[in-house]
């Protein structure tokens, strides 16, 4: 059995994927036979470019312009290398990666519903960063996004513009545990600092005289996040991100994704099954903000859709087909409210608080004012048909525990509140990044289930490794693809907030 890894195919323990190939890539006594997949090394974005040879040069023969004006004379691109669904922070970081690696050697489109973001997660985010994880992957992410972040000015700066401010705010992540979660958080801290990650250890003692306003009673041991923890603006990154790439010669189109465009390749042989017609993807249906419908034809699309990236790749039948596209894409959308709230005696500084309960607070100005939530239990997940916030969770699920956390906090007062969508992973609630095994260019970088604002740097630098260098150079990502799912071998991260 095998399966594709970072534009290889490569061998694994597992029944995952259905492996393709080109039959002028066999030896001539295999061609429509069976083949050696540890010979295959060449470039994702060669193999792509020669797969759909055929494709764009049909497409090109059909318009006189491959791009349309749509929308007060935005261009709309009907034949590109590379389209990413979805222009949160995640898509926004690959298209920089990529079009800053390859700069005029690409066509990037990235496709997004709603380019205003006023509901997207991105901006809704509370825009903490931290490296209190439980897996490696995760670690190493975020402490890469850490320095990208620190350095900003320098990577996403536009010439003859100002460079831009995040407003980052390195005042620490503090995880709270009892006696029961002692032995987890030494677990887990041992691995940050095998990894060199920031992040130290506190006892009830040192909690006391470090954070005075904090209770600690039932505490038995704190881990602080120092250098490179705390929170930024989201909104901030985002833009940052999306204009850099902009700038660079990424396109932007405004319209939602309705369908793939598949088509029957009789030059690809299947491994499964050597007889069976191959039935790849090669476009997209886009309906655009006036209601249009325009086709876009791409070389490789990445699906960095956040919440909404299960039902795009349902659109690709994974999920709905049989063998290997079987296995859905666990992703659904899952509310979280957030919750604007003064305490006039409360601390005037403060680190993230993550209370063992889940429930997080933090400082959200230097006036007395906080920013706190909690993800409910299963059982209680809110309906996702709006953003409407349920105002009585707070007074219900919140509001005892962190009066008794900080006492100076019974006195907070509600005064605003939002609510976002968590591009949510079901399966084991980490992200799906990499190829799905079923097709030779579509890529995903979705399932964060909430960290992905503050790992989004990091994703984007290793999507354009995958692409442009065929494999993961710098972090190395191969656990988080989706074979792992086909497989049924879940990769728990145990510090989700």
């Amino acid at each position: 059995m095998y399966t594709r890894k970072v534009g290889l195919i490569v061998r694994h323990n597992f029944k995952s994927c259905l492996c393709v190939r080109h039959k002028s890539d066999l030896p001539t006594s295999q061609q429509g036979n069976y083949y050696d997949p540890d010979a295959i090394h060449e470039n994702p974005l060669e193999r792509c470019k020669r797969f759909i040879k055929r494709d764009i040069n049909e497409m090109w023969k059909k318009a006189n312009d491959p791009f349309d004006q749509y929308e007060d004379n935005k261009i709309f691109p009907k034949t590109v290398d590379i389209l990413i669904v979805g222009g949160g922070v995640i898509g926004s970081s690959i298209a920089y990666w990529l079009q800053n690696k390859c700069r005029d050697g690409l066509t990037i489109a990235v496709v997004e519903k709603d380019l205003s973001y006023a509901k997207a997660s991105s901006v809704l985010s509370c825009g903490g960063i931290r490296q209190q994880f439980s897996l490696k992957e995760n670690i190493e992410l975020s402490k890469f996004s850490a320095e990208f972040l620190r350095d900003i000015k320098d990577y996403l700066t536009i010439p003859e513009q100002q460079p831009p401010e995040i407003n980052f705010n390195p005042s620490g992540y503090l995880f709270l545990a009892t006696k029961n979660g002692v032995d987890t958080m030494l677990k887990n801290h041992q691995l940050q600092k095998e990894l060199n990650a920031n992040v130290e250890l506190l006892s009830k003692d040192m909690m006391k005289t470090k954070f005075p306003w904090l209770n600690v009673d039932d505490i038995e041991l704190g881990s602080l996040g120092t250098l490179n923890s705390g929170w930024f603006d989201p909104w901030s990154l985002l833009n940052a991100l999306r204009n850099k790439a902009k700038s660079l010669g990424t396109y932007y189109v405004e319209g939602e994704v309705e369908d793939f465009g598949f088509k029957v390749d009789t030059s690809i042989v299947v491994e499964e099954d050597p007889n069976k017609e191959y039935e790849g993807i090669n476009s997209v249906k886009v309906k655009l903000k006036d209601g249009e419908t325009q086709q876009m034809v791409f070389g490789i699309c990445i699906v960095a859709a956040g919440a909404e990236s299960g039902n795009i790749a349902q659109m690709a039948k994974i999920g709905k087909g049989k063998g290997f596209l079987s296995t859905p894409l666990p992703i659904e959308p899952r509310k979280r409210f957030v919750y604007y709230y003064h305490s006039p005696k409360g601390p005037s500084m403060s680190p993230m608080v993550i209370d063992p309960s889940g429930i997080y607070f933090r400082p959200d100005s230097f006036d007395n004012h906080y920013i706190c939530g909690k993800s409910p239990c299963d059982t209680e997940e809110p309906e996702t048909v709006n953003l409407d916030v349920d105002h009585d969770f707070f007074e219900k699920e919140i509001w005892a525990t962190l009066a008794h956390r900080v006492p100076a906090f019974e006195e907070a007062k509600v005064k605003s509140s939002w609510a976002g969508f968590y591009d949510y992973n079901w399966y084991d609630q980490n992200a799906v990044v990499g190829a799905h095994p079923s097709y030779f260019n579509l890529f995903f970088a979705a399932g964060f289930s909430g960290h992905g604002i503050q790992q989004a740097p990091a994703i984007g630098r290793a999507v354009m490794e995958m692409l442009t260098e065929s494999g993961y150079n710098t972090i190395d990502l191969s656990r988080l693809g989706f074979g792992r799912l086909i497989a049924e071998q879940p990769l728990y991260e145990q510090n989700i907030v």
